[in-house]
């Protein structure tokens, strides 16, 4: 069986807050919908197997792994990327708290980190210490190192900004 001779799957969704209609084979990802069909970069491929947390959005609210996903599954779903975190040229709070505290070196894993602590932020306004290492366990970064990350988000959720994060 040839790829042309696949089946093509209809599907639609909010991305960003923008309604998205296409459509997919039944076996691409959701990473390679998001960055190929639609081009919107920001969700980087790192290992293509669930374990660096590099294409990490947000599917209602929570966050997946992109990589692992399936493009049909992304039908009826609100999603977000990193693309949608930001207003303009105003950072979201996560954004702009791991920046205050140099949490931000190459940038490669940047998009996951903050797609991963907004999504715990979503859930958990004011998450303990080991509540926000949990919640990025599954991101990856060789440059930063994990303080300067973790520190960020622990002073973020213990702000009054934190329900500003929460709300956006």
């Amino acid at each position: 069986m040839q790829n042309s001779d696949i089946d093509l799957v209809n599907i639609q969704f909010q991305l960003n807050g923008k309604p998205i209609r296409l459509s997919v084979r039944p076996f691409d990802s959701a990473l390679a919908v998001i960055r190929d069909e639609i081009g919107l970069t920001g969700t980087k491929e790192g290992c293509g197997i669930g374990e660096c947390g590099a294409c990490t959005i947000l599917v209602d609210g929570k966050a997946i792994t992109a990589c692992l996903m399936l493009a049909p599954q992304l039908d009826g779903r609100e999603v977000q990327t990193i693309e949608g975190v930001a207003e303009g040229d105003t950072l979201h709070p996560v954004q702009q708290a791991l920046l205050a505290h140099g949490a931000v070196q190459c940038g490669f894993c940047t998009p996951g980190m903050v797609m991963s602590a907004k999504g715990l932020l979503e859930a958990n306004s004011h998450p303990t210490r080991e509540e926000i290492a949990d919640a990025l366990a599954g991101n990856l970064c060789r440059c930063t190192g994990y303080v300067q990350i973790v520190d960020a988000i622990e002073e973020l959720a213990g702000s009054p900004r934190a329900n500003e994060a929460v709300k956006r």
